[in-house]
């Protein structure tokens, strides 16, 4: 240790004892995700948490530089230790020690392989892994501290497996132990990182269940346009991604900063926009069935020579103001993040951000709004053409119920429920094989003289599919996706979203309060699992269907304090957004984060998944032996 680190920690050292301890900015949590058998290498995964503005340094050692951050792991049953694989750090300026110096903050992993001995028995075997680190923040740096964990490794009974006994290297980058957990992380990255990252959850939230319902929107208003508008397609679907990236940034950084960071959820969860939505989307949906054309008032054209090019684009703009509206419940985490900076302040790097993710996020729907513009020029076209926009307008129906249901969660009516959504959905795809079968005739159809192979199989398709969902009416599981697109079932006494019958007995587990939650880990000893969740969040629902519903995931569950946080809705909502704006800097839905019984932070998981083996992982972290 050089002259300058020992005289500042002893300054430090002096000051907290005249002034009181201070508050130690890190918290530290090692698990062991894997099984293994005697003889076989181990992973220990250790978990460091860092408050905001705070890091910690690098695991190697710089010249005249801070205290390194360090990991020992002893036991009777390890052979061996590994080099531990540290995620990359960032190199930054450090101002105390006047050279650049690898450091981590936010939520950083460190992996330590380890090499059983023969001395282990099968069950628990305890191992003590203690964690060196400095933490500090731009003014000041505390002392070293060292924290120690005691972890069980899970023996089984078997012999050696082949590639497991051996301690190799494992390539950093392909481990996926780092995750995106504050946005000071991000920027440090360097500007084209961060680019790329933004552009990177633009696409991924394309994947995302709540953008599936704008693609036949946008492929029924863009066939329309083709028919009737006489401008270019490549024009009008430049000016619609234009719209939806201006939009979108605008309405969030906006949002965030006179609503704030939740300002855009609270948006895209309110019954009046969901109703506005929903109208609109019966509205396009009668049009699309010939029952009247939809044309720009008169008085609107003759408001200037020039008004009447300009009214074409007036629609398709006013197109991607509702695809911002309808997809704001998308918004990962990343999303989440630049909305919390927003509405603290800052600007250059949400604005930036937004505008990325939000190119990103429209680019594909470019191409989906041109190519249908093209197909609708084509000579003798109307025809089929017509047919096509019928059936969007089938698929336009069905979706603005979507819509309904949410108005109906949060207000409370009990007209557009679980099942009566599903009941309109299953007749409304039966209408659409019908009608394909040319036995229902709408204005602006030809007769329907013969069928083609393409259209008879299409035809069955949407029987078979509307037969399918009238089998859910009946209390038959459906798919996970599509159930997550319709209202979820509510147990009347907790509130709580059900998503299957064997989680209806499992309602109760769930707390619906802090205050409860921290009572009882306090008494259990267990940590706190939660989830924030919203009854208008399409991903939401999602991953109470097709992850948290797992028997895999509810075993783990059930080794916590359970609480779920709508933020959108119900009992003291505001309060519980605020809460995790508060505590985790972020906004997003759904987002999941484990707490001990003084609300530490033990570890997150940002948003939607479609890898249960990776939500399984981060429930292992919050698991102690």
């Amino acid at each position: 240790m050089n002259l300058k680190q020992t005289v500042l920690i002893l300054l430090i050292a002096a000051s907290s004892t005249i002034f009181g301890q201070f508050s130690d900015p890190v918290s530290v949590s090692a698990t062991v995700p894997d099984t293994a058998r005697a003889g076989e290498v181990v992973n220990v995964e250790v978990a460091f948490t860092v408050d905001r503005g705070w890091h910690i340094y690098g695991m190697e050692k710089v010249e005249d530089g801070p205290i390194p951050t360090s990991i020992e792991i002893t036991g009777d049953i390890i052979e061996e230790v590994g080099e531990p694989i540290e995620p990359e750090p960032t190199i930054a300026y450090d101002e105390g020690f006047q050279k650049d110096i690898p450091h981590h903050s936010g939520y950083t992993v460190i992996m330590v392989p380890i090499l059983l001995n023969e001395k282990v028995q099968v069950g628990l075997n305890p191992i003590s892994v203690t964690a060196t680190y400095q933490s500090c923040d731009n003014t000041i740096c505390y002392p070293p501290f060292d924290q120690t964990i005691a972890v069980n490794i899970i023996v089984e009974e078997g012999d050696k497996r082949i590639g497991r006994t051996q301690l190799v290297e494992i390539d950093n980058t392909s481990t996926g132990i780092t995750t995106l957990d504050s946005l000071d992380n991000a920027i440090q990255k360097g500007f084209w990182s961060f680019v790329l990252l933004a552009a990177s959850m633009g696409f991924l939230a394309l994947l995302t269940p709540c953008v599936f319902p704008m693609i036949p929107i946008t492929v029924s208003f863009f066939t329309q346009q083709g028919e009737t508008s006489g401008k270019k397609p490549l024009t009008n679907a430049l000016v619609y991604a234009l719209g939806i990236i201006t939009t979108f940034t605008l309405f969030g950084i906006l949002l965030a900063v006179f609503l704030g960071a939740s300002g855009a959820n609270q948006l895209a969860a309110s019954p009046w926009v969901n109703l506005f939505i929903g109208g609109l989307f019966i509205f396009f949906a009668l049009s699309l069935f010939g029952m009247y054309e939809i044309q720009v008032p008169e008085r609107l054209r003759r408001f200037s020579m020039e008004q009447e090019q300009r009214s074409g684009y007036v629609g398709v703009l006013f197109m991607a103001l509702t695809f911002t509206l309808a997809s704001f419940t998308c918004t990962v985490q990343f999303v989440g993040l630049l909305l919390v900076a927003a509405s603290q302040g800052q600007w250059f790097w949400p604005v930036l951000g937004m505008v990325i993710f939000s190119t990103a996020f429209a680019l594909p729907f470019f191409f989906l709004a041109m190519f249908p513009q093209y197909l609708a020029k084509l000579p003798k076209s109307g025809g089929w053409l017509n047919a096509v926009k019928v059936v969007m307008g089938f698929l336009v129906f069905a979706v603005a119920f979507k819509f309904f249901g949410n108005v109906d969660i949060v207000w409370g009516v009990g007209i557009f429920t679980y099942n009566v959504v599903l009941a309109i959905w299953t007749v409304s795809m039966l209408f659409t094989g019908i009608y394909l079968l040319g036995k229902i005739r709408l204005p602006h159809d030809s007769v329907v003289e013969s069928l083609s192979v393409g259209r008879m199989l299409l035809s069955l398709f949407f029987i078979v599919f509307g037969l399918y969902l009238g089998t859910g009416l009946f209390d038959r599981p459906i798919n996970g996706t599509i159930e997550s697109f319709l209202p979820p079932k509510i147990e009347p006494q907790s509130g709580m979203v059900i998503t299957d019958k064997e989680s209806i007995q499992d309602a109760e587990k769930w707390f619906s309060d802090m205050e409860s939650a921290i009572t009882e880990a306090k008494r259990s000893g267990k940590l706190i699992f939660i989830n924030f969740s919203g009854y208008t969040c399409t991903n939401c629902h999602w991953m109470e269907a097709n992850i948290l519903s797992k028997s895999e995931v509810r075993e783990l569950l059930d080794k916590f304090v359970l609480v779920k946080l709508y933020t959108d809705g119900g009992d003291n909502y505001r309060e519980k957004r605020q809460y995790e704006i508060d505590k985790f800097g972020t906004a997003a839905q759904p987002f999941y984060a484990i707490i001990d019984e003084n609300e530490n932070e033990v570890a997150r998981f940002p948003g939607l998944t479609r890898d249960i083996n990776k939500f399984i992982e981060f429930l292992y972290k919050g698991i102690e032996g």
